[in-house]
């Protein structure tokens, strides 16, 4: 409707005079109908708008028992279903829309900021199923171990390429040795290698009995965080989320070896950054004040879940990992799986392939540790295949030379 007509309708009213329809549709050219059509709006426009009553919903008086039965993690479905029974005749959309409208509100739930005591507890996770490319072309897929101790930021990274519980106890272990010992307490979430049973309505969290075990001996108290309330762990969290600085390097690592180095650096660079939480860099605010809280492991309590059966696969490179370290092979065991045995001394650690030993190596804290024969057959199958063994030996002990001087630094820190 025009806006003139509308206007000239409102001085009548303003007067208190009901207008002349058909003078007013002369004056502005147009049917008297659409006069009084403007009258009629402007009169509705000044009456006080009634309240839509209000609808109750057949959700409204099971409302309660929905978010009683989502804190003990139930699913939409079977809510749906046992409110049902009580009388509920509504539909599932229903039921599924309101329970994710409860879940959504509870994550954005405000955490109040804790202040953390120096020693008192560490936070874990996984960052799982991360991939990248080599230089090679090769589809690496594999996950980081996330350590953090919240008080000071002191983090611990590492690659593994499973999630299993001997791994979990291994990446714990190293942890304990980067930081400098136990805290009282670590945090986790519903892991498998941690739980058996997570907390439900009849019941309370149950620990995995080999994992129980393994935090009695190492000296912890294990805390397992509650659904929906990722917050619990928020520090480890964070740590989560700067794993994401590792995309810059696809395309740019030769192999696994090499993406494991790429972890170690960050997890040092990281160690060494001024925390946003904190205002500090963590290696100096855990090394002045929390290092001294941390306990220390009793000897030997923790070599029982290391050494019995130690199984792993030998990698492309043919070499095989343990605490950290690497150690070499014969190329044709590539991909087999071998047993690893530490000597009665534990200074040596002994390679086993259906049963008959293939390897021994001393046992060191060197990155990479290569048996001469070992690299000899590597190098014929691949880069060196077209040279003499003579050739290939001076290659080796060149390069073990130059090897050497540059982890001699490294091992006398």
């Amino acid at each position: 409707m025009r806006r003139d007509i509308r206007e000239g309708v409102k001085k009548y009213m303003i007067d208190g005079i009901k207008p002349n329809y058909s003078a007013l549709a002369e004056q502005y050219g147009c049917d008297y109908r659409t006069v009084k059509a403007a009258y009629q709006e402007a009169l509705q426009g000044n009456k006080p708008k009634t309240k839509r009553k209000k609808v109750p919903s057949k959700l409204d008086p099971f409302k309660q028992i929905i978010e009683t039965k989502l804190g003990d993690q139930c699913t939409a479905k079977s809510i749906y279903k046992f409110i049902q029974k009580k009388g509920y005749t509504g539909s599932y959309s229903l039921v599924r829309d309101y329970c994710r409208g409860v879940k959504k509100e509870r994550v954005k739930k405000a955490t109040v900021r804790i202040e953390y005591t120096p020693g008192l507890s560490a936070q874990v996770d996984w960052k799982e199923e991360m991939k990248l490319i080599s230089s090679q072309g090769e589809i690496l897929q594999f996950n980081i171990f996330l350590y953090i101790l919240p008080y000071s930021k002191k983090r611990f990274l590492t690659l593994t390429f499973d999630r299993k519980q001997d791994t979990l106890f291994e990446c714990l272990n190293d942890a304990f040795f980067h930081t400098g010992g136990v805290p009282e307490e670590i945090w986790f979430d519903n892991m498998k290698t941690v739980v058996n049973r997570s907390r439900t309505q009849f019941s309370q969290v149950h620990l995995n009995d080999r994992f129980y075990s393994f935090s009695k001996d190492a000296g912890f108290r294990p805390m397992v965080c509650r659904p929906f309330r990722p917050q619990t762990k928020g520090s480890v969290e964070a740590l989560a989320r700067t794993m994401d600085r590792l995309q810059v390097y696809n395309h740019e690592f030769y192999d696994s070896t090499d993406l494991i180095r790429i972890v170690d650096d960050l997890c040092e660079e990281l160690n060494l950054e001024v925390s946003q939480a904190t205002d500090e860099v963590p290696d100096i605010l855990w090394k002045n004040n929390e290092k001294e809280h941390l306990h220390q492991l009793k000897d030997d309590l923790l070599t029982p879940y290391f050494e019995d059966s130690i199984r792993r696969k030998v990698t492309k490179e043919a070499m095989v990992i343990f605490r950290k370290c690497r150690y070499s092979v014969d190329p044709r065991y590539i991909g087999k799986e071998v047993e690893l045995d530490l000597s009665d001394n534990e200074a040596h650690v002994h390679i086993y392939y259906n049963g008959e030993q293939i390897r021994s190596h001393p046992l060191t804290t060197r990155k990479l540790n290569y048996n001469e024969k070992d690299l000899v057959q590597i190098l014929k199958s691949d880069v060196m295949s077209h040279k003499e063994e003579q050739d290939i030996q001076e290659h080796i002990e060149q390069s073990l030379k130059q090897y050497d001087l540059l982890e001699a630094p490294l091992n006398e820190q």
